[in-house]
């Protein structure tokens, strides 16, 4: 701009003084001589630099000098010279307002230049426009371009362009294989057996299914088992009206049902492990798992710890390899351990129903022991569907107390917990696929809503893959079958075959 104003403003003086020069070429002028001052004409060679005097004497007025132009000259020069001046002057001015236009125009260019390029440079770096538009590729803003020198097969159609790409490890079986984080087999499964003083085998209607056992069914069922793989047993009784009372001491007679089915089992296949339930539940008048106060109606805490002691004992005697206190009373493991410990039972493992929760899901249970509570539920010692951290503070009174085993119950609602379980312990967990699941299950596979063998071995994987060392389920049997036949949907799955 600078030098724009400098070249109009030289072109512009110039032609200031060359207008000028032209404008008093023939007009008076002073000349002064030898002979004094006398005055002449200014003649047109003076523009040439020379002043061609003819004499060197006096120079009249009236002798005009030789090189004087005549008046048509005078006039033609004045005209010219005036003409040169202005075309100078606006010769000048355009050009210093060319100048001033092409400074500002480069200017706004280069801003304009900057912008694009500056535009053109973030365009490529999200979406690599240049490059694309020339190899036939097409991205996917925010995704990582690929390495210098790929070249796209069109012939392959649609790619993207992403760096990883997780389903390279599930492509091959072998790979998908020895990637597996979470395996399962039967003997992750506890098989729960429902037992009855009777000859007679009794259909559980709420559990398609299941059913009450005499002693001889339960030695063809604890056979059949084995043979696919299950070897941990659980019994929950089904006690006699007759044989119930108040303070449930039944729970603790050498020849309660319990006792006598643990001597069965054990004399026909002394290597299982049979658990047992440790709750007064099923012996009690009021469906409770401890003793009623009467008058209050509260559940009596130490008085009823005392008595799953004496159950534990004798349950222990007749040959138990774990007791399992389900009753989620306060203090109780410490004093079972302490109990059995006293009576030369080291050896007994205690599987402590850390986490049993008031849940809706156990109906088909009750029905199937007949111990539904007599009065109101069981939430002032079972534990609030609502809460997880509470777990925490089960699982550091448990431990602490000597349990060996932590349970969670129920199971496929309750993952979370059995998670925090796991992740807070270093304690095997165990967990209770309880009866409103299986039922549910069964329903539905019944209904034709579901593929049964799938969900109920998808379900139990969950529950392994949320933490669970140990499963305690109804579908043992049928889920160990399940996964050993080679043309079921497990084993095809394992094989990918599918």
């Amino acid at each position: 701009m600078v030098l724009g104003c400098l070249a109009m403003t030289g072109v512009a003086l110039a032609a200031f003084a060359a207008s000028q020069v032209n404008l008093y070429a023939d007009s008076p002028v002073h000349i002064s001589t030898s002979s004094g001052l006398q005055v002449g004409t200014r003649p047109s060679s003076l523009r040439s630099g020379t002043l061609a005097a003819q004499q060197a004497g006096t120079i009249s007025m009236a002798q005009p000098l030789q090189s004087q132009r005549a008046p048509d000259q005078v006039q033609r020069s004045f005209q010219a010279g005036s003409t040169l001046g202005s075309a100078l002057g606006l010769g000048g001015l355009l050009i210093g307002a060319f100048a001033m236009v092409y400074h500002y125009s480069w200017q706004r260019l280069q801003g304009s230049a900057s912008s694009w390029e500056h535009a053109e440079l973030v365009m490529a770096a999200v979406a690599d426009v240049g490059t694309d538009s020339q190899q036939g590729k097409k991205r996917i803003p925010g995704i990582k371009p690929r390495p210098a020198g790929y070249k796209h097969d069109v012939s392959r159609g649609y790619q993207l362009e992403e760096v990883s790409r997780p389903r390279r490890n599930r492509r091959h079986p072998a790979i998908r294989s020895f990637m597996r984080e979470t395996q399962m087999s039967p003997a992750n499964f506890i098989m729960p057996l429902f037992i009855h003083d009777e000859d007679f085998d009794t259909p559980i209607g709420a559990m398609p299914g299941c059913t009450r056992l005499s002693a001889a069914s339960v030695l063809r069922e604890v056979g059949e088992c084995v043979e696919q793989g299950v070897n941990i047993f659980i019994l929950f009784p089904k006690v006699a009206d007759d044989l119930k009372t108040p303070d449930g001491r039944q729970c603790y007679d050498p020849n309660d049902i319990v006792m006598r089915t643990l001597k069965l089992i054990k004399g026909a296949y002394p290597d299982v492990i049979v658990c047992t339930d440790i709750a007064l539940d099923p012996y009690n008048t009021d469906g409770h798992d401890g003793i009623v106060d009467e008058y209050t109606g509260v559940i009596l805490n130490d008085i009823t710890v005392e008595q799953l002691c004496k159950q534990a004992v004798a349950q222990a005697k007749a040959g138990s390899d774990i007791v399992a206190p389900s009753d989620m009373q306060d203090g109780r493991i410490g004093a079972i351990r302490d109990a059995l410990d006293a009576e030369g039972f080291t050896h007994v493992s205690i599987m402590s129903y850390c986490a049993k929760y008031a849940s809706a899901f156990y109906g088909p249970f009750r029905e199937a022991l007949d111990s539904n509570p007599s009065f109101g539920d069981k939430s002032t010692y079972q534990m609030d569907p609502a809460n997880r951290r509470e777990a925490l503070r089960e699982i550091e009174l448990d431990e602490a107390e000597g349990a060996d085993i932590l349970m969670v119950k129920p199971a496929i609602a309750y993952l979370d917990v059995i998670m925090t379980l796991k992740e807070n312990s270093a304690l095997p967990i165990a967990a209770y696929q309880v009866s409103g699941e299986y039922s549910m299950i069964k329903a539905a596979a019944q209904a034709g809503f579901i593929d049964e063998q799938k969900v109920v071995l998808e379900s139990l994987l969950s529950i392994r893959r949320a933490g669970a060392d140990v499963i305690l389920t109804y579908f043992a049997k049928d889920a160990s079958k399940w996964m050993s036949d080679p043309n079921g949907w497990w084993q095809k799955r394992l094989r990918s075959s599918m």
